[in-house]
């Protein structure tokens, strides 16, 4: 009887021992799977309800998970025709650039602005078209007089290639005239469908989408597209909105990566559009700090062009000064 009892005291302890071990074996699983799940939450800044509050008295930046995948394509549409109406609001004086009074001054300060700023090219311009006011005078022009005047633009022997031909190719192909169709500007030396689509849509109109790198690094940041290739950028970011919308988009965007959306520091914190954007974060996120980012008129700094329209001026935009002028 004694030796029952003792049977059955060893095999209660054991049970007991068992119950213990086994606990513990689920607490530790619990807590590893809870490490797991903090692990893999990943926390997104995201933009106060309304950031365009901007630059003053925005309130701080308040962290919750943020994610824009899965987003349908029709959530897409809807969000990237918002962000194009709310920079409309801000920058409602949005133009191109380069200083021009015609289709071939335009086509001629495309070409020009390849690696080098617009304030340049505008800066340079001036004299070149005060010497070579047609495409008959530039076609004959001396490439040397020419390279001398194109110096400041960078580039300037392959430029001065560039301009002299596509100034002969307009006077031989086309009676010295730019064409208004795509496929006759692509022919012409120099000129891409990047610089076609300036011209098509600020000289005569016709809406084109203008992708130069400002451009690609935007969408890409908004997740319009993860194209890299600029033809296949235009396309994707075109199907989202309607043609006649094309052009202005295009100001747009350029005004919004010049002024405010940086490659190398975003000012996140005075940014308009920060509610809708999936990269917020990415820069400078503190309204203060991010408002001695800001450039050109934002910034109270001039713009690009020396005569620039007359509602860029009125909206407190200031021309820019010319060549040699501090």
């Amino acid at each position: 009887m004694q030796a029952a009892a003792v049977k059955k005291s060893a095999s209660a302890k054991k049970a007991a021992s068992a119950k213990k071990a086994a606990s513990a074996k689920k607490a530790a699983s619990v807590k590893k799977t809870a490490s797991a799940k903090k692990a893999t939450v990943k926390k997104v800044t995201v933009a106060p309800k309304k950031a365009t509050a901007r630059i003053k008295g925005a309130a701080p930046a308040r962290t919750v998970v943020h994610p824009p995948s899965g987003e349908s394509r029709t959530a897409l549409v809807r969000r990237a025709r918002r962000i194009n109406r709310e920079l409309a609001e801000v920058y409602p004086y949005a133009h191109p650039e380069l200083d021009f009074t015609n289709p071939f001054q335009l086509v001629v300060a495309t070409v020009l602005s390849a690696q080098t700023t617009d304030l340049r090219v505008n800066q340079t311009t001036p004299a070149l078209f005060a010497k070579y006011p047609t495409p008959e005078d530039l076609a004959a022009a001396n490439p040397e007089e020419v390279e001398e005047i194109l110096r400041p633009c960078g580039f300037f022997r392959a430029k001065t290639k560039s301009v002299i031909g596509l100034s002969k190719a307009l006077v031989t192909d086309f009676g010295g005239e730019v064409p208004g169709r795509l496929e006759d500007l692509v022919k012409l030396p120099g000129v891409g469908r990047k610089t076609a689509f300036v011209v098509l849509g600020n000289a005569f109109g016709r809406p084109g989408i203008t992708v130069d790198t400002h451009f690609q690094r935007l969408v890409r940041r908004w997740q319009w597209t993860a194209e890299t290739d600029p033809d296949k950028i235009e396309a994707a970011v075109g199907a989202l909105f309607p043609k006649s919308d094309w052009t202005d988009l295009s100001h747009h965007v350029i005004w919004h990566g010049r002024r405010i959306c940086h490659a190398r520091k975003p000012a996140c914190g005075a940014c308009p559009i920060a509610p809708l954007c999936p990269a917020y974060g990415e820069g400078e996120t503190d309204p203060e700090k991010a408002r001695k980012l800001l450039k050109y008129e934002k910034g109270g700094f001039p713009g690009q062009r020396l005569n620039p329209p007359q509602a860029y001026l009125d909206a407190g935009g200031k021309p820019a000064p010319p060549l040699g002028a501090g």
